[in-house]
């Protein structure tokens, strides 16, 4: 059965909107596995001879809220893809709109909960960065490149923490220009 223009729109929404939660959550998962379990996120850096240490990082849960957050969208968004995709070619059934109101209900509370956490994101790589550049660096990305303690320690960190806060505002950006376009 062929879909409606807007069930299709509301599917490839569903599935951008995975796969942002997907690379948010993994990001910043690798992230703090790179920092032996710190959180990067409003941390403090300091260099200890030729290396940098993280010697304030913030509170484990920060972190653990943000790529939970992200994680829960994504898999959030997986089932209503595969459920709708399911109940449109399968079952062929409509939704009523008490459901359309549900779904909507939920959808914005996860959007806005993904939001959030880019925008922790945003201000916590933005710190870490601060404190990175005020010891003589020329940038986060080069400071990828000196060697931390404890060695192994920080391994792409800013490619990964810039990938974790670009997707979620990828979606957004997604959303206005594929909305404009449909309506």
């Amino acid at each position: 059965m062929a879909l409606a223009w807007l069930q299709r729109v509301e599917l490839a929404f569903f599935a951008t909107a995975f796969l942002c939660g997907a690379v948010a959550a993994a990001a910043l998962t690798r992230t703090q596995g790179s920092f032996s379990g710190s959180c990067p996120l409003y941390g403090v850096a300091v260099l200890n001879g030729s290396s940098l240490v993280l010697s304030q990082p913030s509170a484990p849960s920060l972190c653990y809220f943000v790529a939970g957050a992200s994680g829960l969208l994504a898999l959030y968004c997986l089932l209503l893809l595969l459920f709708w995709v399911y109940t449109s070619c399968i079952e062929d059934s409509h939704r009523g709109p008490m459901g359309l109101r549900f779904a909507l209900a939920t959808s914005a509370i996860a959007i806005f909960l993904v939001l959030v956490c880019a925008c922790i994101l945003r201000f916590g790589t933005s710190s870490l960065c601060k404190s990175i550049i005020s010891l003589n660096m020329t940038s986060c990305s080069d400071a990828q490149k000196t060697p931390w303690i404890p060695p192994g320690t920080a391994v792409q960190f800013y490619s990964n923490l810039h990938n974790a806060e670009v997707r979620p505002w990828d979606m957004k950006g997604w959303v206005k220009t594929e909305g404009y376009r449909f309506v």
